[in-house]
């Protein structure tokens, strides 16, 4: 799977932005989708994960109840949805899938090891 992120651009704090990320090659729909980041100088950090049918979903604390992720299998494309965006937010963000034959844990969601297929990254910027 070949994954292709877009959508990232410069945004004032309190503002939104919407993430796309589309796979080409071949289906996702046996694949959990996430979300992470690296923000400068700091380690990758998960953001949020879609289950492979898109019905279940994990977010990190520090956007849950503002990001909102999900998934159209038949178009092969997974969507961050950004609300409120503050400084802490600017970051690289990559999506990454991750091929699953089962249910997994929260935990197996979040863990960046676990994915195999990785995007380039766009980059998020928001300004105070």
């Amino acid at each position: 799977v070949q994954l292709q992120a877009s959508g990232g651009g410069s945004v004032q704090a309190g503002d939104p932005l919407k993430l796309s990320c589309t796979a080409s090659g071949r289906p996702i729909w046996d694949h959990v989708m996430g979300w992470f980041r690296q923000a400068p100088e700091k380690e990758r950090e998960f953001v949020a994960a879609a289950s492979a049918s898109g019905e279940n979903s994990v977010y990190a604390d520090s956007v849950n109840g503002r990001f909102k992720i999900f998934r159209d299998n038949r178009r092969k494309i997974v969507y961050l949805e950004m609300k409120n965006l503050n400084p802490e937010d600017t970051a690289v963000y990559y999506c990454a899938g991750r091929r699953v034959t089962g249910q997994i844990t929260s935990a197996q969601f979040m863990e960046g090891s676990g994915y195999g297929f990785w995007g380039q990254g766009t980059l998020v910027t928001v300004s105070s």
